[in-house]
């Protein structure tokens, strides 16, 4: 699998870490075993744990820009834990679900799209302070000014709060992207959820590429 390679503009508490996924068939043709989903419970064994140290490190990254992680704009990492100690952690196919595992017991935001529902070039970068996109099914907008994002051709399509609907999975998706909004401070912690992470996809049947992180030119 050819990498796939994303620019990366400079940034003082960003630990850049993902991976591409093909499948071996569509997506909704894939079963999410219970290996994953049995994670949904809060309290599941998991080889890794969430703190408080990490919740406010990761909103200390997704600030930085000055954006502002609150409310509805919270991480999609504390989002999770909401939904899972309510029962509200539903099923919706395994690259989604394995991600809300990882990011519940972790306490890291992760992103994933469709590889092929983006146009590269690829960058990571700070979104302008007027940027928007519509992040569900209903047309609902999130304002991404000052917010850490992933972008291509069109513009900012995923972050640690919401992805955009425009580059979601489907049931016919066969290629993804997964990035894990990592501050820089808990490297260790981080590159242990990702092997972890691709540990649960690999077991499901997934093959896994590397991603080329390039520091973005200086302007």
């Amino acid at each position: 699998m050819q990498a796939t390679s994303i620019t990366v503009e400079p940034h003082p508490l960003f630990c850049p870490l993902g991976f591409a996924v093909t499948l071996p068939r569509v997506l909704g043709d894939i079963a999410t075993p219970s290996s994953v989903t049995d994670l949904f419970d809060p309290e599941a064994a998991a080889p890794i744990a969430r703190s408080e140290a990490v919740r406010k490190a990761v909103r200390d990254l997704l600030r930085h820009g000055g954006y502002k992680p609150s409310g509805r704009g919270k991480p999609a990492s504390e989002y999770l834990v909401g939904a899972a100690s309510r029962g509200r952690l539903a099923t919706i196919n395994l690259l989604v679900d394995a991600c809300n595992a990882v990011s519940l017991h972790s306490g890291l935001p992760i992103s994933v799209v469709d590889l092929d529902r983006v146009d590269p070039p690829l960058s990571i970068g700070l979104a302008e302070p007027t940027a928007s996109y519509v992040f569900n099914a209903s047309g609902q907008e999130i304002r991404l000014g000052g917010l850490l994002c992933l972008g291509d051709r069109h513009g900012p399509c995923a972050n640690g709060v919401k992805d955009a609907q425009r580059s979601k999975t489907h049931p016919q998706t066969r290629r993804a992207l997964t990035v894990m909004w990592a501050p820089s401070s808990l490297s260790d912690h981080a590159e242990a959820a990702q092997r972890w992470y691709r540990s649960l996809l690999t077991a499901a049947g997934a093959t896994l590429g590397a991603i080329t992180w390039t520091p973005a030119a200086a302007s």
